[in-house]
């Protein structure tokens, strides 16, 4: 099969868990100015091919569906497929079939050297991760991705890394890849510690796969890439020269990144050197995946990489950054907002923190996993001393020199505590504060997003310090059950 369009890929597979960071304004000034009406927020940017840098409103699943296929149009060179199969899990045979999917990626004009990645940090990352880095170490080209849900190959009782290493040989035959199975790099998500079911992804899923490619959008991975997702993420950008940036992730639980077993791609056609793509794709994860929380916990299985083809002129390293930004905190906010029973999305917005960004956003990320706070968050009380404690707790830890005399917090831009003392006023406070909450609040079984309101948390030290956003989800029943019964 031959395409007529040629990609640059950049890949984004980070954790399952939602606590979202954003040192940047830019969405902050956008949500701002974004109108309540869905007509008004879409802006048709290059006629309707790009997101919108703050999603509309959407009515239905449909609405919602159809926006991202729009969006999702592939960067030139790029084809993919996807495909579904049954395995019986040698762990769990009484079980059943079970569905599995496999998603592979095909860089249609031959391998590229230009690409990078970020893994995980965990200490048992999965077998995937250990190729994928191996991969990265020795320098090899890429030429195609290959994804399945449901297994995610970690610390599994058999040879993981073969079991890997057999589906990548399976893509680099189906897709005649010159470069063989070291030109492929693999990904999986979903329960740890069973094997993966090779046999069957190698002879059966992915071969069908294959067969399924199309170089039209990028809305089919989005899909097929989801385990306890509620729907599929992507994301889109044109810049001014034509160059193309589109990507989809998927995590719904287990997520704090630094990396996890979220998984994110994000595809370009950009030329661009690999120092600087690896560069880039750091300070973008930075600045997204590695600033959200679901539930604090971090995956064994993150990978974000960058994948580049080179086959369009880069007017501006700039431009390509800005857009690396957009996406990436675009699917971060996505994730968060999909996470597994969410009800409320908190942001936190952290001024003047006397400290690094990092440690910036390690506070953020510990006032959003506070059990107190997200339990306090999901039945719309304001319990402001929760969020309050939350702080002295991370502060008198592990910045006990810090003063914090001039610290103030606001929740739904109303101040509710300065100068050392809380703020509140009586029982029409209390009444808007609830109010904000649940105007914010989200449906837990909704599959599609129907808005894209926060609860707004400002925290502002005073002072001179580091500036940070912060995107983490409040803690339901629905999550309880979800986790209750993860593997079936």
């Amino acid at each position: 099969m031959k395409f007529a369009r040629n990609v640059a890929l950049v890949l984004a597979v980070v954790s399952s868990s939602c606590v979202g960071a954003f040192s940047t304004s830019r969405i902050n000034n956008a949500m701002n100015k974004a109108s309540s009406n869905a007509a008004t927020m879409l802006r048709e940017t290059n006629g309707g091919l790009d997101t919108d840098l703050i999603l509309p409103s959407f009515s239905t699943k449909e609405e919602y569906i159809s926006y991202l296929k729009k969006a999702g149009s592939l960067p030139d060179g790029f084809a993919l497929g996807t495909a579904k199969g049954t395995f019986v899990s040698v762990e769990a045979p009484a079980m059943g079939p079970l569905p599995i999917k496999a998603t592979v990626i095909h860089l249609t004009e031959g391998p590229t050297d230009s690409w990078a990645a970020v893994f995980t940090s965990n200490r048992f990352p999965g077998c995937p991760i250990k190729v994928g880095k191996d991969r990265l170490a020795k320098g090899h080209p890429l030429q195609a991705l290959v994804i399945n849900n449901k297994v995610s190959n970690v610390c599994p009782g058999g040879d993981g890394i073969a079991a890997a290493e057999s589906v990548c040989a399976a893509v680099a035959e189906g897709l005649n890849l010159p470069g063989g199975a070291n030109t492929v790099l693999p990904s999986s998500t979903g329960v740890i510690g069973w094997r993966l079911p090779a046999k069957e992804l190698a002879e059966d899923v992915v071969p069908k796969a294959i067969e399924a490619i199309q170089e039209d959008s990028a809305f089919a991975a989005a899909e097929a890439i989801m385990t306890t997702d509620r729907y599929p993420k992507l994301r889109s950008k044109t810049l001014s020269n034509g160059v193309r940036v589109v990507g989809v992730a998927k995590g719904a639980g287990m997520i704090e990144p630094n990396m996890a077993t979220m998984l994110g791609y994000i595809m370009t056609d950009a030329t661009i050197e690999k120092s600087k793509l690896q560069t880039m794709l750091s300070a973008a994860c930075n600045r997204s995946f590695n600033s959200i929380s679901i539930d604090g916990d971090e995956s064994t299985s993150d990978t974000v990489v960058a994948i580049a083809s080179g086959l369009k002129p880069l007017s501006s390293e700039d431009e390509l950054q800005a857009a690396l930004f957009e996406v990436c905190e675009g699917l971060s906010a996505d994730l968060v907002r999909n996470g597994e029973g969410t009800g409320h999305v908190m942001r936190v917005k952290i001024s003047n923190f006397p400290g690094s960004e990092y440690d910036a956003r390690r506070m953020g990320r510990h006032l959003v996993n506070s059990p107190l706070v997200k339990c306090a968050i999901s039945g719309n009380d304001p319990n402001t001393g929760r969020i309050a404690g939350a702080i002295g707790s991370f502060m008198g830890k592990f910045f006990p020199e810090e003063s914090v005399d001039e610290m103030s917090l606001t929740l739904g831009g109303r101040t509710i505590f300065n100068n050392g003392k809380f703020v509140l006023e009586g029982q029409e406070v209390e009444e808007e504060l609830s109010n904000h909450m649940g105007d914010a609040q989200l449906g837990e079984h909704d599959d599609f997003p129907q808005h894209q309101k926060f609860v707004e948390i400002g925290i502002d030290f005073g002072g001179e310090g580091s500036d940070v956003t912060v995107l983490g989800s409040d803690l339901t029943k629905e999550y309880v059950a979800v986790n209750a019964d993860y593997r079936s």
